[in-house]
């Protein structure tokens, strides 16, 4: 980028990316807000210094990482971590034979601990650094359906411990008190058994054949922010995965 603020041609990146990297700054900083409509394509190509067939291309990268909602005939809007094309986006456990739903929440615990090297080594702190960690227990269909332990840098989330509740959707509070947006995730999957910790919470035997979903989600500037471990029950449910 020069002086002006306009995009410079680079030889090993895309201009629609060095675009769309440029833009994604503006939600990194605060500049553009949730649920804010942005500038039209016609501006911002003015603005970059760049076409409007770069600029649309950038939008559209965007839109595909659900960081920007577009709306015929309204505009383009800042995604609210709450959209529900967003929390899907996330969540993957279906019912059986039922409709998609998102699962309710109830908090078991919420404190603050040194972090263990498994917990440093996957939020990038170094061991022994403070941590949130938060239990809680989610319910789908009226079931309890999922056990879930979240682990979070406590320097990124000044004063979490001083919250008088915790909403179900942590992302949304991620975003609206921390600035912090979660773009992407990753997860690994492994079959385990109900231990004595969660089957009472489950309603299950111990033993009990559960699917492990450990997740590392990370903002914008694909920093960690967030570990999670899911254990879930699913005789009546499964995990979705949409492919290409």
């Amino acid at each position: 980028m020069d002086q002006s603020g306009a995009v410079a041609p680079f030889p090993y990146k895309p201009l629609y990316v060095q675009v769309r990297d440029q833009l994604v700054r503006r939600l990194i900083e605060g500049l553009w807000q949730p649920g804010q409509v942005i500038p039209s394509e016609m501006e911002l190509a003015r603005e970059v210094g760049v076409s409007q067939g770069t600029i649309r291309k950038a939008l559209d990268a965007m839109t595909a990482e659900n960081l920007l909602i577009r709306q015929q005939g309204r505009g383009t809007f800042v995604a609210r971590p709450e959209e529900s094309r967003i929390l899907f986006q996330f969540f993957r456990l279906v019912p059986d034979g039922g409709d998609v739903t998102f699962p309710s929440s109830r908090i078991l615990a919420s404190r603050s601990e040194a972090s263990g090297s498994l917990e440093a080594a996957a939020l990038g702190i170094a061991e022994g650094d403070e941590i949130w960690r938060i239990d809680r227990v989610r319910t789908l269909a009226e079931t309890p359906s999922l056990v879930e332990t979240i682990w979070l840098p406590a320097a990124r989330f000044p004063g979490l411990g001083d919250l008088a509740e915790i909403p179900n959707n942590v992302y949304g509070l991620y975003s609206e008190r921390w600035g912090i947006t979660i773009a992407r995730a990753s997860e690994k999957l492994k079959a385990v058994a109900a231990t004595g910790a969660e089957a009472p919470h489950l309603r299950c035997d111990i033993g009990t054949p559960l699917l492990e979903i450990t997740r590392m989600a990370l903002d914008l500037e694909g920093k960690p922010v967030e570990l999670r471990v899911s254990r879930c029950l699913t005789g009546a449910l499964h995990y979705r995965s949409e492919l290409g």
